[in-house]
Formats: structure tokens, C-alpha cells, sequence
């Protein structure tokens, strides 16, 4: 098997796009950075959220059974940087930018690049994490920007591209 560290050093040139987390838990809003998120399938429309156990915020994403999962724009990187601060507070995290609700209540943040509103169906712990499959109840789009993805051990920007499609 191989071991932890060689482990992360690989992961480490996986690019991932940069998301926060979201959830209205029993102390209020709650969230964290993850980048370990895909999609499942489009019928139905179902997420894959995969959140450690070690997180304050896991807890908000068990008991409220639904979570909303914010793409994050370049611009939003200090957001990212924020709610991966785990010495930063809930208050501290969400008055960094404008938040709403859709179908589920969780918090949405205002001018992220997507964000799926998604009920919790099934839950997987696997190590120190927990695997979370969520039904999108609602989505919300926010085109223009350019992404933000985590390479390297790094944040980067990823330019929208203005290439026309042949």
C-alpha cells in the first residue's frame, strides 16, 4: 500500500475546482473549502461532497440533511482561504460576501460561479472522511468569470476561454 505522504504529493497535481461547502446547521450557518467534489449523474441530477470528519462544519452537514455546494470564481479565492482557515469563525467566514437561500434553506453565496442546492441522500464514511451523495434540488449560475482551481498545492486561475466552438 502506499503510504500517506506519497500519497498527497500525487494528489497534489490533480487539479480540482475550488468549492465552499454550505449548510444551516442547529448554530447557524456552517461551511468549509473542499475541492473534493464531482458529479454523479445527470438523471437524476446527483452530486459526490466528500468532507472531513475533523471538520467543525460536519456535523451541520449531518443533522441538516442538505448542503449547497458553491463554486468558487478567482475572484473569490480570500472566500476559499477563509473557510479553510480552521481558526476562523462561522460570523468571521460568512461576512465575507452576500449569502441567500434556494430550495433547501442552506446558504448560497451570492455571485459564485454555480451553486447546487442539494438534499443529502446517502452518506459513506471511508477513512477520516465522509462521502455525501446529494439530489440537486436547485442550481444557480453566474457566467463571466473566471474559475479558480487548486493545483500544486496552489491556488489558480483558470481564464474563461474565448475560443469559439467550431
Amino acid at each position: 500500500m502506499t503510504d500517506r505522504q506519497s500519497f498527497r504529493n500525487a494528489m497534489s497535481h490533480l487539479a480540482g475546482a475550488v468549492n465552499v461547502v454550505t449548510a444551516q446547521g442547529a448554530q447557524g450557518p456552517m461551511g468549509c473549502t473542499v475541492s473534493a467534489a464531482c458529479s454523479v449523474t445527470d438523471e437524476p441530477p446527483t452530486l459526490l461532497v466528500c468532507i472531513s470528519r475533523a471538520s467543525r462544519s460536519h456535523a451541520a452537514f449531518t443533522g441538516s440533511g442538505a448542503l449547497c455546494l458553491n463554486v468558487l470564481s478567482a475572484a473569490q479565492q480570500h472566500i476559499a482561504q477563509r473557510f479553510a482557515d480552521s481558526s476562523a469563525t462561522s460570523a468571521e467566514r460568512f461576512a465575507l460576501a452576500q449569502w441567500d437561500t434556494l430550495a433547501t434553506g442552506s446558504p448560497v453565496l451570492r455571485h459564485a460561479l454555480a451553486s447546487f442546492d442539494c438534499q443529502i441522500t446517502g452518506a459513506m464514511e471511508v477513512g477520516t472522511h465522509t462521502v455525501f451523495t446529494c439530489s440537486v434540488r436547485a442550481v444557480r449560475m453566474h457566467d463571466g468569470e473566471d474559475g479558480l482551481v487548486y493545483f500544486s498545492r496552489a491556488y489558480h486561475r483558470l481564464p474563461v476561454s474565448t475560443a469559439q466552438e467550431a
